[in-house]
């Protein structure tokens, strides 16, 4: 059972950084993407940005391209989002997803993590 649990939300001014993580178990991973999705309210979900674990490969979306940087750490497991110059239309539920190299839809989520960007 794939399962991914995200971290490092919270509270930053405009202009501040922050960066995310998650956590990936259950899977082999060499075999993923991960993805980056954020909600925010009253909004669909907007997807971000993913990376292919076993190239490295990247990918971003016009909104978040030269502020976010999608990363992974295959030892751990762990993929993240580091977030520049955060404006308050950042804020959201950021959420890390994997799909599998062969599937065009993101099938595992995790719970969510709230970052706030306060103006």
């Amino acid at each position: 059972q794939v399962q991914m649990v995200e971290s490092g939300g919270g509270l930053v001014q405009a202009g501040g950084s922050l960066r995310l993580s998650c956590a990936a178990s259950g899977g082999t991973f060499s075999l993923y993407y991960m993805g980056w999705f954020r909600q925010a309210p009253g909004k669909e979900r907007e997807f971000l940005s993913e990376i292919r674990w076993s190239t490295g490969w990247t990918y971003y979306s016009d909104s978040v391209k030269g502020r976010f940087t999608i990363s992974s750490d295959n030892a751990k497991n762990t993929v993240y989002l580091q977030m520049n110059s955060l404006k308050p239309e950042d804020t959201a539920v950021y959420y890390c997803a994997a799909r599998r190299v062969a599937s065009v839809n993101y099938n595992y989520w995790g719970q969510g993590t709230q970052v706030t960007v306060s103006s």
